[in-house]
C-alpha cells in the first residue's frame, strides 16, 4: 500500500472524556468486527488493571479500512502521569483528533496533548463528544477550546481546525449539532480530507523509530514504530543505533507485522509511512532507530519531560517477609524495575544508598501505583517508602527549586471555602474562581507538587465525594518552604501474633484501626491512626483474664467498628517519612521503617539533633 493510501491519527484527550469508547465504534462501523462477533467494551484496553480502573495506561495502535484506505489510530492515555505515552506517540502520526466533553471542556491534560501536537506542527480535528448529556454545553465548550488553541501559540492556520459533535457511546458524529446523527462516516471521511498522507522517502535505506514496546509470550519483544523511509522486508539484516549514534546490536526482522482492527498481521514487506510492529531484536528499546546496516545516523526523537516524583522500593523486610509472595529478593526487583524501564520512557531507576533498595522516579503518584500493583499481582513483596519531589538548583541563580503543578477543582460552591482553605495550607496560589454552572464554581491554582501529595482522599472527604481534582506539570518553581504534613501519631504493635477482639475493643477509642480481629500484626506494624499527635505502642494481641464468675456470652457485647481500610495508593500517601508501606499480592499493611522501638527513638533523636 502506497503511503498516500495511509492516515496516521492519534486520538488524544483528557481522562473519562471518550477516547477509548469512540474508538471501539469507529473499529465495529469500519467493519474490524464480525456481525456476530463478540467484543468487550473498551476493547483497546486489554490490561487488567486498565478494565479495573477504567482508564488507558498504556498507548495502543489499530488500523481500520475506509473508502480504501488504510487509517492507523493509535489510542493514548489520558492521565498526565503516562504523558510519556503520548509524547511517543505523536511523533508516529500526521494528525490528531482531540476529544473533549461536552460539559467539562477542556481541562489540563487536554492542555497539555494539545500543546505538545500544536508543537509538532500537528492541525487537529477538535471532537465535542458526549453531546448528549444533559449538561452539555457544546458551543460554549468550543469557543473554550479555540480559546485554548490561540492561549498556546497555535499557528493561523492550526486555529482554522474543523469541528465535529458527537457521541462516542451512540456511535455518531456530525460537522453541526443538527446534523442526523447516524454513524461516523463523516468523521471518516474528515480524516481521510484533513489529515495529511505521511511524506516519506521510498528510495532511501529503512529506518524507523520505536515508540512502542511490548512483550509476547511466543514472539518475545515486540517493538511498535512508524516506518520513516524505505521499505522493510521480513528477515532483512537491520543495526539498531542508539540517539550518540552507537550500534547497540544488529539483527533480523524474523517477524514484520501491520494493523488490522485489534490485530496484528504478518507481512513479507512494508513500506514508508506505514505504522508496523517488529520481532526479532533482543536489546532495542525506546527510542532506538532501526535501520538498514548502511544507516549510521539515528533518527530523531522527541525529548521526554523528566520525571517529578521518586518513591524507595525496597525488599520486604519485616517478620512476615515471604510467605505471601514468590519474588522477594533485591536481585529479582531489580531485573521487573529495569524491564519496565524499557518500554516506560518516563520511570528512572538507580541503586539506592539505603541496603537492597531502589529509587524510582516517575511522573506521580498514580503511575508508580500502577507500577506497585502490577508488580504485586505478578508475585512480588516490597516495602515502599513515602514519595518525595525531585528537586533541582536553578543554574543561573542558585536557588532551590521544586515541581509545581497547575491544579483544577470543580466542587459544589458549598465546599469551595474549604477546598481555597487546605489548598492554602499547602502552599497553592489560587490563580482563578469562576461559576461552571449548576451551582458549581472552577477553581485553579498553582501548588508545589508535594502540596498534593496524601490531599486527593482528605479532598474527596471535604467534598462529600463530589468534587473533581484535574492536575497538570506546570515546571520548576523557586522551594515555597515547609508544608504541614499528617498532624495525628500511629498506634503502633508491640507484640507478634494475631489480633484478639478484646484488645481491639479497648484501642478503638484511642482512633481508628486499620486492622480486623484475627489479623497478623507484629512489633512494630501500625494498627490504626492515634487521635494525638503522638506515636503510642500498644497491645493488639491481649486477652481477657479469666475469672470464675465469667459468663459465656459476655464477650459477643464487644461491637468493634469496620477498620478504614486503605488502598494502595491512599497508603502510599498516608505514610510519614519514617514508615513505609508493605506490599505483598495478598495484603497492604503499614509499618515503621525501625520495627524495634529502641532503635525508632535513636533515629528519632537523631533526627531532631540534625534539624537544630
Amino acid at each position: 500500500m502506497s503511503a498516500a493510501h495511509i492516515r496516521n491519527v492519534a486520538i488524544i484527550a483528557h481522562v473519562d472524556h471518550g477516547k477509548t469508547t469512540l474508538v471501539d465504534q469507529l473499529l465495529r462501523q469500519a467493519g474490524a468486527f464480525r456481525a456476530n462477533q463478540q467484543v468487550a467494551e473498551r476493547a483497546m484496553d486489554r490490561n487488567d488493571l486498565e478494565r479495573e480502573r477504567g482508564i488507558t495506561i498504556l498507548a495502543k495502535s489499530t488500523a481500520v479500512e475506509w473508502k480504501g484506505v488504510k487509517i492507523n489510530i493509535v489510542d493514548t492515555p489520558g492521565h498526565a502521569d503516562f504523558g510519556g505515552e503520548v509524547e511517543r506517540i505523536l511523533s508516529m502520526v500526521d494528525g490528531a483528533i482531540v476529544l473533549c466533553d461536552a460539559a467539562e471542556g477542556p481541562l489540563p491534560q487536554t492542555k497539555f496533548v494539545l500543546t505538545k501536537a500544536l508543537a509538532r506542527g500537528i492541525k487537529p480535528i477538535v471532537v465535542i463528544n458526549k453531546v448528549d448529556r444533559q449538561d452539555a454545553r457544546a458551543h460554549e465548550v468550543h469557543d473554550e477550546v479555540f480559546d485554548l488553541f490561540a492561549a498556546l501559540g497555535a499557528t493561523d492556520e492550526q486555529l482554522d481546525f474543523h469541528t465535529m459533535f458527537a457521541s462516542g457511546r451512540q456511535g455518531w458524529a456530525d460537522t453541526s449539532m443538527e446534523g442526523p446523527r447516524k454513524d461516523l462516516s463523516a468523521m471518516f471521511d474528515l480524516i481521510l480530507s484533513h489529515v495529511p498522507a505521511p511524506v516519506v522517502d521510498f528510495d532511501a535505506p529503512f529506518a524507523m523509530n520505536a515508540a512502542i514496546l511490548e512483550s509476547d509470550n511466543f514472539l518475545g519483544r515486540i517493538l511498535t514504530g512508524r516506518v520513516e523511509q524505505g521499505v522493510a522486508r521480513l528477515n532483512m539484516p537491520v543495526r539498531v543505533l542508539r540517539q550518540d549514534g552507537s550500534v547497540v546490536e544488529t539483527g533480523r526482522l524474523t517477524k514484520l507485522m501491520t494493523f488490522s482492527g485489534l490485530d496484528r498481521v504478518p507481512v513479507d514487506e512494508v513500506k514508508a509511512g506505514d505504522i508496523i510492529a517488529i520481532a526479532g531484536l533482543s536489546e532495542a528499546t525506546i527510542p532506538d532507530t532501526i535501520a538498514s546496516p548502511e544507516v549510521t545516523v539515528p533518527l530523531p526523537a522527541i525529548p521526554v519531560d523528566p520525571p517529578t516524583l521518586a518513591m524507595t522500593f525496597r525488599i520486604n523486610d519485616g517478620p512476615l517477609g515471604g510467605r505471601e509472595g514468590k519474588k522477594v529478593t533485591s536481585r529479582q526487583i531489580r531485573d521487573r524495575l529495569l524491564k519496565e524501564t524499557e518500554g516506560n520512557v518516563a520511570i528512572k531507576v538507580k541503586v539506592s544508598e539505603e541496603v537492597d533498595a531502589f529509587e524510582v522516579a516517575g511522573r506521580g503518584e498514580l503511575q508508580l501505583g500502577v507500577l506497585i500493583e502490577q508488580m504485586r499481582r505478578e508475585g512480588f513483596e516490597l516495602t515502599i517508602g513515602r514519595p518525595r519531589v525531585l528537586t533541582r538548583e536553578n543554574p543561573e541563580t542558585g536557588e532551590k527549586e521544586e515541581p509545581f503543578e497547575e491544579c483544577l477543582i470543580d466542587v459544589d460552591e458549598t465546599y469551595s471555602g474549604v477546598v481555597v482553605e487546605k489548598m492554602s495550607i499547602r502552599k497553592g496560589m489560587m490563580q482563578d474562581m469562576r461559576p461552571s454552572g449548576g451551582g458549581k464554581v472552577r477553581l485553579t491554582f498553582n501548588i508545589p507538587s508535594r502540596g498534593l501529595i496524601g490531599y486527593h482522599g482528605e479532598f474527596l472527604t471535604d467534598t462529600r465525594g463530589t468534587g473533581i481534582m484535574n492536575r497538570l506539570f506546570l515546571g520548576y518553581q523557586p522551594w515555597a518552604g515547609v508544608i504541614e504534613g499528617r498532624r495525628n501519631g500511629s498506634l503502633i504493635s508491640n507484640s507478634d501474633g494475631e489480633a484478639i477482639q478484646y484488645a481491639l475493643f479497648s484501642l478503638q477509642e484511642r482512633g481508628t484501626l486499620f486492622v480486623n480481629p484475627g489479623d497478623k500484626v507484629y512489633v512494630g506494624l501500625i494498627l490504626g491512626e492515634n487521635s494525638r499527635d503522638n506515636d503510642l505502642d500498644v497491645n493488639p494481641i491481649k486477652e481477657k483474664k479469666l475469672t470464675n464468675i465469667r459468663a459465656a456470652g459476655k464477650d459477643e457485647a464487644l461491637l468493634l467498628i469496620p477498620p478504614r481500610r486503605m488502598s494502595l495508593e491512599q497508603a502510599i500517601a498516608y505514610i510519614e517519612d519514617d514508615e513505609l508501606v508493605e506490599v505483598t499480592p495478598s495484603a497492604v499493611r503499614l509499618r515503621k521503617r525501625y520495627l524495634d522501638p529502641h532503635e525508632r527513638k535513636k533515629h528519632a533523636r537523631r533526627a531532631e539533633s540534625e534539624a537544630a
